[in-house]
């Protein structure tokens, strides 16, 4: 049925990523998350889904029942998502199945086939929530109800699946859906001229092309992009056939969508986190499969404003819970902070694509940020609780949960950590790029050759990296391995010889011939160091975030002796770095020479002129993406300096 898409069609694209399904992730630490995942993640998810009726609506039961998750003051439910729920859960498990097929899963998925086979309309409509509940209001609300994100990711379902098991028929039922959807929207007369409220699908659409070659799919995409914003507006127009006010909605403001202006016209990242991320990975997307000069330019103007004004330091985005995204510039209060586990997901997305655009550091560096810090915190060790909101400092009382009325964080944070063997390499004609580290292996043509690339180490944990190259015959073809902008002094050598790292944007670049056995050793330092906010981060004046190689620490209560907001950290103290085998499971902790201010002489007054006492104490940090794995305790990203 399918073709072999061209990922490198475009006149953009630099670098291609080496799919999941062609990487073995060898390393503890991700062997680790992925067997988690599989083996406690994904059978945790399922019996969510059936406990609270999801995997029930795709059958459209008769009568109807009643909604399991009640409506908000808006009239609006959150059940209307639950395509998109099961498709992101397929994904997931699709990806871990490339890991390790399990029989139970994939029955799993094929039971969830088979139900959206029977649902589907004979025009090839398939949404679960209108054909139970609305069949009359099909396409009538794109601004609020997902119609059009709820197909896009039940379509990387589908592609996931495909790819790991070479089974269609989901992509066979999803293939009829967008032949439904390219017949629905578009500039032909007679067509709506609608996008979606909630960009996703329009990635999803050129996951789809790279799968199966079918144009048709990079057609649609670019279309739903290109018509974004224009005027007159959809939504308001829309609304208006809905006899509704165009200006009366939750959110107010077409910035929430990043429909306000035409995509090649926006310059500020605005609105919701996860919507702005996913349209930008798409935008990447399409500017390196056409050529499209406008849509890359409006990429690196978005990324330059998101990465100098509005990002976390763990690679957290979006403070503000009333709309889960942005406000302005350097607001990035801490214990308030939203900093959606979708958004750092969406943000991989996208970084990954701006990635295979141009061969720029920059873009893994954020990459690995948002991976190793603010998305992994969202899942919990055991694989089965999360975090939806990833705050940097806490009273104790921010708990992780083990599900939520919109569960969209659950499959997204399982479907990243699953995949994470698709973000390890990047592939070009002659060229082998190595992004992250942490123990993987992939087989590849280069130049024409089947080669072999292993790299071993124990990352995070240490920078102690060696790629192994084993290609079928001596060939010619450059190999380039990621400097990380927080490492000085790396050192390189090649079959033992050192050669001198002269980074290309953030990668050694070493172009020679390779022979089978070549091997490369490259020494990343990991010393402490510290980060400083820029000073209009109000929240963060006056105080310091610990750092070590990819990961951000916090420090958390339980570690102390004193209480954390009586705690403060030199300028002068030296934090060293230490492996606990004992705590969650082996990690890397920072201990540093810390001051506690005592309450000595307050036991009868409130205030008094002299200043409060100190005495030293040792102040212990763990990595931030651990932290709440030994129940709630009071936590704090940014110390007091």
């Amino acid at each position: 049925m399918y073709g072999t898409g061209n990922p490198d069609g475009g006149t953009m694209r630099r670098f291609s990523s080496v799919p999941f399904s062609q990487v073995s992730v060898t390393g503890a630490f991700w062997s680790e998350r992925l067997e988690t995942v599989l083996t406690r993640t994904i059978p945790s998810q399922h019996r969510q889904l059936e406990k609270f009726n999801m995997l029930r609506s795709l059958k459209l039961p008769k009568p109807v029942p009643p909604l399991t998750i009640p409506q908000q003051t808006t009239g609006f439910s959150t059940e209307i998502f639950w395509d998109s729920d099961i498709g992101k859960w397929v994904e997931a498990a699709a990806y871990a199945l490339s890991h390790r097929r399990d029989a139970v899963i994939e029955a799993q998925i094929e039971s969830i086939v088979d139900d959206l086979e029977k649902a589907q309309a004979p025009d090839g409509y398939l949404n679960c929530w209108y054909l139970e509940r609305e069949p009359e209001n099909r396409w009538t609300n794109l601004r609020d109800n997902h119609e059009l994100y709820n197909a896009g990711h039940l379509l990387e379902g589908a592609v996931a699946y495909f790819r790991a098991t070479g089974r269609d028929r989901m992509l066979r039922v999803l293939d009829r859906y967008v032949d439904h959807i390219a017949a629905v929207f578009g500039r032909a007369p007679g067509l709506k001229l609608g996008y979606c409220g909630h960009p996703e699908i329009e990635l999803a659409l050129v996951k789809a092309y790279h799968a199966t070659g079918a144009h048709k799919y990079l057609d649609l995409a670019a279309y739903f992009v290109d018509e974004r914003g224009a005027q007159p507006h959809y939504f308001d127009q829309e609304a208006l056939a809905r006899h509704e006010p165009p200006g009366k909605f939750h959110q107010g403001t077409h910035e929430y969508s990043q429909s306000h202006r035409p995509v090649r016209e926006q310059t500020k990242v605005v609105g919701h986190a996860v919507r702005a991320f996913y349209l930008y990975s798409a935008m990447a997307d399409l500017a390196a499969e056409q050529g499209d000069a406008a849509l890359r330019h409006t990429c690196e103007v978005l990324w330059q404003d998101v990465t100098r004004t509005r990002m976390y330091v763990t690679g957290g985005f979006g403070p503000s819970a009333r709309n889960e995204g942005f406000t302005q510039d350097y607001d990035l209060p801490n214990a308030t902070a939203y900093a959606e586990t979708c958004a750092s997901v969406a943000m991989v997305f996208w970084a990954a694509r701006m990635l295979n655009l141009d061969l720029d550091g920059q873009y893994a560096d954020l990459l690995e940020l948002a991976l190793y810090n603010n998305a992994l915190a969202g899942l919990s060790r055991d694989g089965e609780t999360y975090f939806y909101d990833n705050k940097l400092e806490s009273d104790g009382t921010h708990r992780r949960w083990d599900w939520h009325p919109c569960p969209c964080c659950t499959m997204n944070v399982a479907r990243l950590v699953a995949s994470v063997g698709s973000y390890v390499f990047g592939q070009a004609a002659d060229e082998v790029a190595v992004h992250l580290y942490g123990g993987a292996s992939t087989r590849l043509e280069v130049a024409g050759v089947p080669v072999g690339i292993e790299e071993r180490s124990n990352y995070p944990w240490d920078g102690d990296i060696t790629v192994t190259v084993t290609p079928e015959r001596a060939v010619d073809f450059t190999l380039s391995l990621r400097i990380p902008s927080w490492c000085r002094g790396a050192r390189l050598a090649v079959n033992g010889a050192e050669t001198s790292i002269l980074p290309e944007r953030g990668y050694a670049r070493l172009r020679r011939r390779w022979q089978a056995g070549d091997r490369v050793t490259l020494h990343l330092p990991m010393p402490v160091e510290r980060s400083y906010a820029h000073p209009d981060v109000r929240a963060d004046t006056g105080r310091v975030a610990l750092r070590r190689g990819p990961l951000v620490y916090c420090a958390e209560g339980q570690d102390q002796t004193h209480p954390l907001h009586r705690l403060r950290l030199p300028r002068e103290a030296a934090p060293s770095a230490r492996f606990r085998a004992d705590l969650l499971g082996g990690v890397m902790v920072i201990e540093t020479p810390a001051l506690a201010i005592l309450t000595d002489g307050f036991s009868t007054t409130l205030y008094r002129s002299d200043p409060p006492k100190e005495e030293g104490t040792t102040l212990t940090a763990v990595p931030y993406y651990i932290w709440c794995n030994r129940g709630p305790n009071p936590m704090q990203g940014w110390l007091r300096e």
